[in-house]
């Protein structure tokens, strides 16, 4: 056997392996996929994190101020967890967009619903009418950001 066919025989081998890999040619859109799923877990985790301690905080730690230091201090750890998974998360979705300003206006939008949900969750604060309105701004002002 020389180097040639043994050359010919890896490449044969090579490719039904990444075949099998990617299957029905999604190399490249696939990995896209699973950075978009990877930026929004991420973000979503991390921010729902900081917004429940936040909201935890304003509900059930007494506001003065030392009281509020040894909460805030024994936070740190999840405070550094989910400040990682939003930085990771911004970094996927600006690997899967390109534009750092819509991943950044997304995860703001993001945060504006997971602020809701923790207002009904601690407070039981149901939104107006105006609220849902200044939402869907935010969501025009996000589609027209996006249109090229």
């Amino acid at each position: 056997m020389n180097w040639g066919t043994l050359r010919h025989e890896f490449c044969v081998a090579s490719k039904a392996l990444e075949n099998l890999r990617y299957p029905f040619g999604w190399k490249g859109a696939h990995k896209e996929k699973m950075y978009f799923f990877y930026s929004f877990a991420l973000l979503a985790g991390g921010l729902t994190l900081i917004n429940f301690i936040f909201s935890y905080q304003s509900k059930h730690i007494d506001p003065h101020f030392w009281t509020t230091i040894k909460f805030q201090l024994m936070m740190i750890p999840l405070f550094l967890i989910a400040n990682t998974s939003v930085g990771y998360g911004v970094r996927f979705g600006y690997k899967t967009t390109g534009h750092l300003s819509f991943v950044l206006i997304g995860a703001k939008c993001l945060e504006i619903l997971i602020s809701l949900m923790m207002g009904y969750l601690f407070f039981k604060e149901t939104p107006s009418w105006k609220t849902w309105v200044g939402i869907g701004m935010i969501t025009a002002g996000v589609v027209l950001v996006k249109q090229k």
